[in-house]
């Protein structure tokens, strides 16, 4: 609760209104608090829940995003975005990667959801999704992209990966 009213303290102040026209909304974020059960893995066995950063990468201009789990089975999500507001996306996962990306699995059609970003400078994010959790993130990595496969005609020599 002490950390709901904090973020809503940061929202009321809300210097980047409209993120999705902000470049400071593109890059790797590293995820530092949420209310979300399912990807914190509260539901699972202490062994199977994630224990490293997870981190959430958004590339705007691609209209893409990615989670990424690390330790300890390092799994990690594709999705597109649809804008729906000058701060809100809905989110439809694409390709669901395991252990790595050695197992590739494409995401069902129901696999999909909404997020907005309530609050953006240059070091903190704070995003609500439609489910009504809170995400708290930290900028890792500004310069952090998303292309895929058949984007440019050079991308092998750019490290583009399939999604």
């Amino acid at each position: 609760e002490a950390i709901d009213a904090l973020a809503v303290t940061l929202e009321r102040v809300n210097p980047n209104a409209r993120a999705l026209s902000c470049d400071l909304l593109n890059g790797e974020w590293e995820l530092l608090y949420t209310t979300s059960a399912s990807i914190i893995g509260a539901n699972k066995p202490w062994p199977f829940r994630p224990l490293g950063p997870i981190y959430q990468t958004i590339d705007v201009p691609r209209l893409r995003a990615a989670n990424r789990e690390t330790f300890p089975f390092f799994n990690a999500v594709d999705a597109d975005l649809t804008p729906t507001s000058a701060a809100a996306v809905d989110v439809k996962f694409v390709k669901f990667k395991l252990f790595g990306g050695l197992i590739r699995v494409d995401a069902p059609a129901a696999a999909r959801g909404a997020l907005s970003v309530t609050y953006l400078d240059e070091e903190i994010r704070v995003s609500r999704g439609d489910r009504g959790n809170l995400f708290v993130l930290r900028m890792h990595d500004a310069t952090k992209e998303l292309p895929r496969k058949g984007d440019d005609d050079d991308d092998e020599e750019k490290g583009v990966y399939e999604a």
